[in-house]
């Protein structure tokens, strides 16, 4: 009897250190559960740290970002050049997904509203320019709220040097549009970069050492414009 009594204590011991070890497998296997979840969380929260940190700057526009070289220019910052020639502000809005969204920019720079303008001059038209940027502006802001939005002001021409059809008071006109922007960006957290003031010369048209054809900026006139966005790129 005694010895059935020893046997079955011996039993019980080694089951329950059987039960113990496997308390303690399983205690540490949910620690290790614990701590790669820990460690997932942590590892997950520093990459969206990072993304935020991500400066995405996006040249959204026509043939004069499409002509400028960003890449060559501003080194290693993660700038895209995203700009088309021939482009009127429809072409953008059409294009906002492939064009702007893709990137997921933190920071816009457009120019857009010349190619806009010089087929037809009329206030109707010059009105339908406003529009335009003022809608591609509300959609950046509506589907990319975290972007900050620079618009650059149209650019003047030099009616002597462009072979197209120009006169003397397209600068005066393109002036106006350029006021009617400003006041828009003032009252919509846009940052408004006034270019035009910035490469016309004493006569108020676009200054020939800064262009080639009149309208498209040369290498000097894209060395000035840089000049001019630097603050605003690395602000």
């Amino acid at each position: 009897m005694g010895s059935k009594k020893t046997i079955a204590i011996v039993v019980l011991s080694i089951l329950l250190l059987i039960s113990s070890i496997g308390f303690i497998v399983t205690l540490k296997n949910k620690n290790k559960v614990q701590i790669k979840t820990k460690v997932k969380e942590v590892y997950v929260e520093k990459q969206r740290e990072e993304i935020e940190k991500t400066e995405n700057i996006v040249f959204f526009g026509d043939s004069i970002t499409e002509l400028y070289p960003i890449e060559d220019i501003y080194g290693n910052l993660p700038v895209v050049r995203s700009g088309v020639s021939g482009f009127k502000t429809q072409d953008l809005l059409d294009r906002m997904d492939s064009m702007l969204y893709h990137y997921n920019p933190t920071k816009v720079i457009l120019l857009i509203g010349i190619n806009d303008f010089m087929p037809d001059k009329s206030e109707e038209n010059q009105q339908y320019i406003i529009k335009n940027i003022k809608k591609i502006i509300s959609e950046i802001k509506k589907h990319r709220p975290k972007a900050k939005v620079y618009l650059e002001s149209i650019y003047p021409i030099n009616y002597k040097m462009w072979k197209q059809s120009s006169e003397e008071s397209d600068n005066e006109t393109i002036k106006h549009l350029n006021e009617q922007l400003l006041e828009y960006a003032k009252k919509n957290d846009v940052v408004f970069i006034n270019m035009f003031d910035e490469l016309i010369d004493e006569e108020g048209k676009l200054n020939e050492k800064y262009t080639n054809d009149g309208l498209h900026p040369n290498t000097m006139g894209y060395a000035k414009i840089t000049r001019v966005l630097v603050p605003y790129i690395y602000e």
